[in-house]
């Protein structure tokens, strides 16, 4: 696997989120957490793709993981009428040579922001706030805030300083990576810097954002991020196998993940890492089954009301071709959803409505190749198979 060369590069991949094994097919498994209602369990019982279009899928994925030198990937994709494909290829575990399968939990990373904001939404739908309220109302001591709005915040347009982009943030993440951190800790590492634009201006993907967007969540309920999300996202949704984890717990069965996202540029075992720093931006855990559940939720807006989705949906450009970006959520030559990274993890969970087809794509590292995200590479190959008029591609930072 490859390095970083610089600390600089580091830095910019902040702001940004092995052994060889065959293909295979491994349906999901019961897990520690508590079971999915039966009714949920539909991706076990949709038939597959024919033995061709297996075929090329299997070619492309694994031409991709070998290329990239990508340890482990677990694909879900499922197209009503027409069929389905769940398989995972390569290592859960470069040093056991444990094989990746389908029924892992993984860190979501930006996925997070997903979650965030579909809690948000339903306080937009209570009346108990407004997407043009400014974050000043919620939160004192955000520069320029009498101007930042929540949607501005929700849009990647607030303007703020990214606090991943601080150097003193970088050596203090990579010092001590188990380290926890406070959603004020982390806003000041950002406060200390000018604001890079105007409100609603310019596009400039930014974690700060979306932790504001926690603070504003839990100032308004009284309750933790945590707990809102799931009792007012996870359990309407019935993600039974989707958490916002209190600190470095992970539930089994999870791979290692991989990053080189270190002080030194080695590649380093991140699986373990404290995600606090990440926060409502990019601190939750999910698996495929309920991935594959959350991308139609989000992209045809079942938890809310039609006129708050309807704002979610307003996409503006992100200066970056084929994609737009709306309320915490992007779309994609046709494809609705997020993606995450974080150090050792990346993965795509979109849904495209026109053919009502889902895409999941998991895997165990961040380390990019040529540039690019792992996950997108998959994700970008996988379309041009299977839907040759709607091609994957997000060359948006999403770290």
């Amino acid at each position: 696997m490859r390095r970083t060369p610089s600390r600089r590069a580091l830095a910019a991949a902040l702001l940004v989120a092995s052994a060889l094994a065959p293909m295979t097919a491994i349906p999901a498994t019961a897990v520690n957490v508590a079971v999915a209602d039966r009714h949920d369990r539909d991706d076990e019982h949709q038939p597959g793709f024919d033995h061709k279009l297996t075929a090329r899928l299997d070619a492309a994925i694994e031409k991709v993981r070998r290329q990239a030198d990508i340890p482990g990937v677990a694909v879900g994709l499922w197209m009503p009428g027409k069929g389905s494909y769940v398989r995972a290829t390569g290592v859960a575990d470069t040093a056991t040579g444990e094989p990746m399968t389908t029924d892992k939990f993984i860190r979501i990373g930006s996925e997070t922001k997903t979650f965030t904001v579909t809690a948000l939404l339903k306080l937009v739908d209570d009346g108990r706030i407004g997407l043009d309220d400014p974050i000043s109302a919620y939160v004192h001591g955000v520069p320029n805030g009498h101007r930042i709005t929540l949607r501005h915040l929700a849009e990647m347009r607030s303007g703020l300083f990214p606090y991943s982009s601080d150097a003193d943030f970088v050596h203090d993440l990579l010092s001590d990576p188990s380290r926890s951190f406070t959603p004020d800790e982390l806003l000041a590492y950002g406060f200390k810097h000018k604001n890079t634009a105007a409100p609603g201006k310019v596009f400039e993907y930014n974690n700060s954002n979306f932790v504001l967007l926690g603070l504003v969540i839990e100032k308004v309920t009284g309750h933790r991020l945590e707990d809102v999300i799931e009792r007012r996202v996870l359990r309407p949704a019935h993600l039974h196998r989707t958490l916002f984890p209190e600190g470095a717990e992970f539930p089994d069965p999870h791979p290692r993940g991989y990053t080189n996202q270190t002080l030194s540029g080695e590649v380093a075992d991140a699986t373990d890492w404290n995600p606090s720093w990440a926060w409502a931006a990019g601190a939750m855990i999910s698996d495929m089954h309920d991935l594959r559940r959350w991308a139609k939720i989000v992209a045809t807006g079942e938890l809310l009301s039609p006129e708050t989705q309807a704002e979610r949906l307003k996409t503006l450009p992100t200066g970056y071709p084929g994609t737009s970006y709306g309320l915490g959520i992007f779309e994609s030559s046709g494809w609705i959803g997020h993606n995450g990274s974080i150090p050792g993890y990346e993965n795509v969970t979109v849904h495209l409505p026109s053919q009502q087809a889902t895409l999941v794509v998991m895997l165990n590292t961040d380390i990019t190749y040529e540039g690019k995200e792992p996950s997108s590479l998959f994700a970008r190959a996988i379309t041009e198979i299977v839907t040759p008029n709607n091609v994957y591609d997000r060359p948006v930072p999403t770290r």
